[in-house]
């Protein structure tokens, strides 16, 4: 062959005798495929594509590690039912205090091997720097153009981890988890100020990951409050969670992840939880799915009725309450504006602009409460708020991107 610098000196009738000379050899080549073809010679397969990645994210949690192992053979089962090739599912959990692994549930005929990608030593889990480093373990070993998470842990909604380190021993608030002589629920974070984490951290540890999620499951108490979305809206299409405790066994992965691994059924979604929680022996479960898209939307009319009403403190007893704290500091949405607002058209734009934002819910009769015991469901959006609240524990309710948002004057 001539060097590539003599090509474009080459005399015409050469070039023409070149272009024949290629043209013979792709005939051949293409001949000798067919050929092949003929004798049965198998075509290389494609590579499988990833078109989502699945995070569950199990950062340490004291009294639930043996929950989160349930979880973990839970989702196991729906991985080697439904996931296939397309899908990876991959768990960060935190085995102790101090230590933490990065490990993929890969399918393995009708079951799944765990395949060890990482192991952690202090991991810096309730930092945005640690956050965004997990999560870059997790494209590298496992790239996709989608991403999702689902998070288990201790929660309590918005409420900020400065508000249990600020106060001295005998001041600290004492929380659900501590509850003793009931059935166990489930906080984002540990059971110690040490190893817990803001939403505000979660959200930029996601966004400087550069990972929006399609969704993010919250396997926790009370994360299903518009003060904690309103924090996450920028980093995930939609979240999933409760707006009540939610038993220590957890989400049932195994009956609601087919309805995530793929495209997800957020309907379906709902639809499984309350099944499962219906009949389960203690038959407590609330559940709602909140798209982020809507929520300014739904700022701006709360910010219009917030603006034009106040709450009268001989209400709050007749609101909803959602939780079993004394007094309450998670209220139903919905119930807390329609027992304030009494202009019947601003009503129905927050009711149809409420159902956009959370268009998915489901709920038992009862939820159950740690310090409250069964406690019935008279109202019910799927999204709670502490706009009503008197409690101490919700002192910085005023700092938060939601009322900022819904009280701008105040600005």
């Amino acid at each position: 062959m001539l060097p590539l610098k003599n090509i474009f000196a080459t005399p015409a009738a050469a070039l023409r005798r070149m272009a024949r000379l290629l043209a013979v050899l792709a005939v051949a080549l293409g001949a000798a495929s067919c050929e092949d073809d003929e004798l049965g010679a198998p075509p290389s397969p494609a590579p499988a594509r990833t078109v989502k990645t699945v995070l569950m994210y199990l950062p340490w949690s004291t009294n639930l590690t043996q929950n989160f192992y349930t979880n973990i053979a839970d989702m196991e089962r729906a991985v080697a039912s439904s996931a296939g090739d397309s899908v990876r599912v991959l768990v960060y959990m935190c085995t102790t205090a101090t230590e933490a692994e990065l490990f993929e549930l890969v399918p393995e005929g009708s079951a799944c091997r765990r395949e060890v990608i990482r192991e952690y030593h202090d991991p810096a889990y309730t930092t945005a720097q640690g956050i965004a480093s997990m999560l870059a373990d997790v494209r590298a070993a496992a790239p996709a153009p989608r991403y999702a998470m689902t998070i288990g842990c201790h929660g309590t909604g918005w409420l900020p981890v400065s508000m249990g380190r600020s106060r001295s021993a005998g001041e600290a608030p004492r929380f659900h988890w501590q509850a003793t002589g009931g059935p166990l629920t489930r906080f984002f974070g540990g059971t110690t100020a040490e190893s817990q984490t803001d939403i505000a951290t979660l959200a930029e540890g996601i966004e400087a990951a550069g990972m929006h999620m399609e969704f993010i499951l919250f396997d926790d108490c009370y994360m299903a409050s518009v003060e904690a979305a309103y924090d996450l809206r920028h980093v995930t299409d939609y979240l999933i969670g409760c707006p009540t405790e939610i038993m220590a066994y957890g989400m049932p992965y195994a009956v609601v992840a087919p309805h995530l691994l793929g495209t997800p059924d957020y309907a379906a979604v709902c639809s499984a939880f309350l099944d499962f929680y219906s009949s389960y022996p203690y038959p407590y479960g609330t559940i709602g799915v909140t798209c982020t898209a809507e929520l300014d939307s739904l700022a701006r009319v709360v910010g219009k009725i917030e603006d034009a009403y106040e709450l009268d403190p001989a209400l709050r007893p007749y609101i909803q309450r959602m939780d079993g704290y004394s007094p309450a500091i998670f209220f139903d949405l919905g119930d807390y504006i329609s027992a304030i607002c009494t202009d019947e058209a601003l009503l129905a734009e927050f009711r149809s602009q409420l159902v956009r934002a959370v268009p998915y819910s489901a709920h038992t009769p009862n939820y159950y409460s740690a310090f409250g015991g069964v406690v019935s469901i008279r109202a019910y959006s799927g999204i709670t708020t502490s706009a009503p609240t008197a409690s101490s524990y919700a002192s910085a309710w005023r700092q938060t991107e939601w009322y900022r948002a819904t009280h701008p004057a105040a600005d």
